[in-house]
């Protein structure tokens, strides 16, 4: 950290006196670099994941009150800028290696301000801090003193019931005290799992305050500083109901913001070597995209935090598919599992038993891992030379880059690196940790292939756009909402994802395959209120207005509400091809069936259907892709049926042409009804009957 701080300039400058490729982009910082103290873009990024923590726990921080307990001082980069990101913030407790600073009832806005004062002024420290802003019964002491007298205020705050405390055994009872936000602003190791030593911890300077994870008192942890905790800890107070991530997940806004430096200077140094740009100007459009870069760096953090919400949400029901990417990146020999602290597989089913899975500080591993492995597949692969794919290289760059230098985006020198960055990075973040691995195992397909499918239909669907649009009614709807469209989202994607890998494999091409779906897309969500009928058309009405009730905007909200259907498009749009067709006849025809079979209660069945291992969730995975199939064989017979007429042929009429084979199906349907516990072994029996009625359908058209 000194190191990046202090000596950036003299690295740079022998990187360039040694003619390195990198220049002065060698070294991130310096003189002619982004500041990070001056941008605050480590704090403001940790206190991205602050934000979520409290959000998902209904409250508003920017707008709220909490209190808080924190680790460093003003002077302090992380904590300095940390303590600035809310005026709502009251700091009842902060200490460092000189002092202990108490405020039991702070005044919000009062301390606010001096806090900005203290930050503003170099040399200062908690010392420094007005008396007459401190509230009754607090005061700033000093971690040398024999003893501390603990006020009545202090004991009522931090339910302390002795009179008077060591300063270590203070700080040890500030760390049990209930607060909303710990925040780890400074330098030490002050918590432990219950199952470690101090010892093992290897901060012995804080033995005498450290406190077990479960007696932490904190509702959320951020950690803007490093190695505040241990990864046991942070896994044991998760367990028993904190909110946390990791520190190389709160923090990792200094690093991203780097990144980007070193990135954008390598682009500017081919500039200035072709002699479109002078130095003086390189440096001065450098500083220019300072907030640019700044806003790069925290939507990174706010998506990856994201990410690991919506993997939490799932991780108990998808425990099976966890536990097999956990023993598929041991197996590879890209984790251990022992030294990232990873439960072993009779754990986790410990866990299972008793309503608990993967942890965030887990999961924060396992999205870290899953980002890089796929990164490095890509970048192994050919997926730059796609153009398509290769535009989202420019994501990484400010706007004003994008506009006036793409082609030297095209022509950077890690572009391959990047493009494969920026899409590990997004597939990872929207998509989920297993979301790679599921379409191997189901497709056998390359990361590569399985990273085109996903842009094709990211982009079909216009996900990118309606993410956004879920993501602006943070604290407008509950978080649970927002998860759950998410997941509706993704499962769009997902099943999208895997028709296309099956139904194009190696002739896969992003840019001609939007192309070719995009009208069926574009119908089936601008009528989907004219294409559902039945009880198809009451549970979306009944979808969207709940949506709307709970403060969805009335487009999103129908969206939303049609997604699990858009995925027919790609059915629609090959028999739109195989009969010639209208798409409007088409996607007529196709739900007509589905509402007339029932096949849309099937279908329903089969993705409610419980799973319990792995070759069931790929079982019911394979039923849904049979009966989709099977609904597209009989749309394209039943138009088929119409010869050359170019007339759509009277639904009825072809049903009373196969009216053997659909009381047979009717039958099985009817019975299916009456279930009250369906079977696995139920769906392919059905399934069978269907195709009975999409063969003889074929014959006689």
């Amino acid at each position: 950290d000194k190191g990046t701080a202090t000596f950036s300039d003299i690295a740079n400058e022998i990187s360039e006196a040694q003619g390195f490729w990198l220049g002065d982009a060698f070294a991130s910082g310096g003189s002619v670099g982004y500041d990070h103290k001056k941008m605050g873009i480590t704090a403001k990024g940790a206190w991205v994941s602050v934000q979520r923590h409290f959000r998902e726990l209904g409250v508003n921080v920017q707008q709220e009150d909490f209190s808080v307990l924190a680790v460093g001082d003003m002077a302090g980069d992380v904590f300095g800028n940390g303590m600035l990101c809310s005026q709502h913030i009251c700091l009842v407790a902060a200490f460092n290696h000189q002092h202990i600073f108490i405020d039991p009832n702070p005044d919000a806005a009062a301390s606010f301000v001096e806090r900005e004062r203290l930050f503003n002024t170099p040399g200062t420290n908690w010392a420094d801090y007005k008396s007459e802003l401190i509230s009754a019964g607090g005061g700033v002491f000093l971690r040398s003193a024999k003893s501390i007298t603990i006020s009545p205020q202090m004991q009522q705050r931090f339910a302390i019931e002795a009179a008077e405390l060591t300063p270590n055994q203070l700080i040890n009872a500030l760390l049990k005290a209930r607060v909303d936000l710990f925040w780890n602003g400074g330098i030490g190791t002050y918590a432990k799992a219950s199952t470690e030593t101090h010892a093992q911890v290897g901060d012995p300077a804080n033995d005498c305050v450290r406190v077990n994870a479960c007696d932490m008192g904190a509702r959320v942890v951020g950690e803007g500083g490093n190695l505040g905790i241990t990864q046991l800890a942070r896994v044991e107070y998760a367990l028993c109901g904190g909110c946390c991530n990791t520190d190389f997940i709160d923090n990792a806004g200094g690093v991203d913001c780097s990144d980007h430096e070193v990135n954008i200077k390598i682009l500017l140094n081919t500039l200035c070597a072709s002699g479109e740009l002078d130095n003086e100007g390189r440096n001065a459009l450098l500083y220019a995209m300072t907030d640019a870069v700044g806003a790069l760096v925290l939507h990174n953090n706010y998506r990856q935090t994201q990410a690991i919400s919506l993997a939490e949400a799932e991780a108990s029901m998808r425990a099976v598919e966890y536990r097999r990417l956990v023993n598929h990146f041991e197996s590879e020999g890209n984790l251990d599992r022992e030294l990232e602290f990873i439960p072993v597989d009779e754990e986790l089913a410990e866990r299972k038993a008793y309503g608990k899975a993967l942890t965030r500080p887990e999961l924060s591993v396992l999205v870290s891992y899953a980002k890089l492995g796929l990164k490095q597949a890509l970048a192994a692969s050919e997926l730059a030379s796609d153009a398509y794919v290769a535009a989202s290289a420019y994501s990484a760059f400010p706007a004003q880059l994008q506009q006036q230098y793409a082609a030297r985006i095209d022509t950077h020198r890690l572009h391959n690196e990047i493009v494969s960055t920026q899409i590990a990075s997004d597939v990872v973040n929207r998509m989920g940790i297993t979301f790679v691995q599921r379409m191997q195992q189901a497709t056998g397909e390359s990361e590569a292939n399985i990273a085109k499918a996903y842009v094709a239909c990211r982009d079909l669907f216009g996900i990118e756009a309606r993410w956004q649009e879920i993501e602006a009614l943070d604290y407008s709807i509950a978080s649970e909402l927002q998860h759950e469209m998410f997941s509706q989202l993704i499962r769009l994607v997902r099943r999208s994802s895997r028709w296309l890998l099956r139904k194009r494999r190696a002739q896969l091409d992003p840019a001609r395959d939007i192309n070719s779906f995009r009208d069926a897309a574009g119908y089936m969500q601008q009528n989907m209120e004219q294409l559902l009928s039945g009880e198809q058309l009451a549970q979306w009405q009944a979808t969207v207005g709940s949506y709307i009730d709970a403060g969805v905007p009335q487009a999103l909200a129908e969206f939303v509400a049609g997604a699990r259907f858009y995925f027919n498009a790609f059915s629609i749009a090959d028999v739109v091809a195989q009969t010639g067709a209208p798409t409007e006849h088409v996607a007529g025809c196709y739900f007509a069936l589905g509402e007339k079979l029932e096949l849309n209660w099937f279908a329903d069945q089969i993705i409610n259907m419980g799973v319990e291992n792995y070759w069931q969730a790929m079982a019911r995975e394979s039923f849904r892709d049979e009966l989709e199939g099977q609904q597209a064989a009989l749309a394209a017979s039943l138009l088929a049926s119409a010869g050359d007429t170019g007339q759509q042929v009277s639904l009825q009429q072809w049903m009373d042409k196969h009216r053997a084979y659909i009381e047979r199906w009717q039958t099985m349907t009817a019975e299916l009804r009456c279930v009250a516990e369906f079977d696995l072994a139920m769906f392919p029996v059905a399934i069978r009957e269907l195709l009975d009625l999409s063969q003889a359908s074929q014959q006689a058209a």
